[in-house]
């Protein structure tokens, strides 16, 4: 897995507050490594008795299963300080869609941020230092999502897609907590089959400008935070 530079705090409330962390961050456009791994077996998902939130690395794609056919959302609504951003998810990326749908619900995506900009490619976000978000990971065990490519769903300018490992990946899994925005207006097709595409951008595209126009460090992560709100629409 490829990592950015992280830089360290001192103070846990510091720790806390900042938004920069590259323990977990995936990075978007590098040659992935053709290795033969095993499937991860899965499990049913429990009893209506258990917990709404119980999934793992285990049961992701039964659970995600049963959670999109209860939980039937297409529209997210991104909120920053520099404005918000409205989200159309695909239907024809059912898990991809209950999982975001499952991690905006249960508030994973409030603890995080923008933390890479590149003018003319992306912004990615899904990501921090905060401890509350490592828990997040730690709590679902940082389940990934088999890929859903579709030939209609490509990068074009808007499209909202999943981060991965590039690394010991060949099956392409996505991570269910990293998602990136195409600011490119020709598009990032150099990406298409490699990342799978999960939504459109309907509203917001001065937003997205205005975040990867941010001033950043060499490791493309705004100097000042850039923390979301998601919620969902309907």
């Amino acid at each position: 897995m490829k990592y950015f530079l992280m830089f360290f705090l001192s103070l846990s409330l510091m720790i806390n507050s900042s938004c920069k962390n590259d323990k977990d961050k995936t990075e978007i456009d590098k040659v992935p490594v053709k290795e033969v791994i095993q499937e991860e077996k899965t499990e049913r998902v429990s009893t209506p008795d258990t917990p709404k939130d119980s999934i793992n690395k285990k049961n992701a794609v039964p659970f995600l299963t049963q959670y999109g056919k209860e939980n039937k959302e297409s529209k997210v609504l991104i909120k920053t300080r520099l404005g918000n951003i409205k989200i159309q998810l695909f239907e024809d990326t059912p898990l991809h869609r209950a999982s975001f749908i499952f991690l905006t619900k249960m508030g994973y995506f409030d603890t995080t941020c923008f933390y890479r900009v590149v003018p003319d490619f992306i912004i990615q976000g899904g990501e921090s230092e905060r401890l509350d978000t490592q828990r997040y990971k730690a709590r679902y065990q940082r389940y990934k999502i088999p890929p859903e490519f579709r030939k209609q769903r490509r990068h074009q300018y808007g499209a909202i897609a999943m981060a991965r490992e590039w690394e010991n990946n060949p099956r392409k899994y996505s991570t269910a907590f990293e998602f990136y925005i195409i600011q490119n207006r020709k598009g990032a097709h150099h990406l298409d089959n490699e990342h799978t595409v999960i939504g459109q951008v309907i509203s917001g595209f001065d937003t997205i400008d205005k975040i990867v126009n941010l001033k950043a460090g060499n490791d493309e992560w705004p100097l000042d935070d850039v923390f979301m709100k998601i919620e969902v629409i309907n």
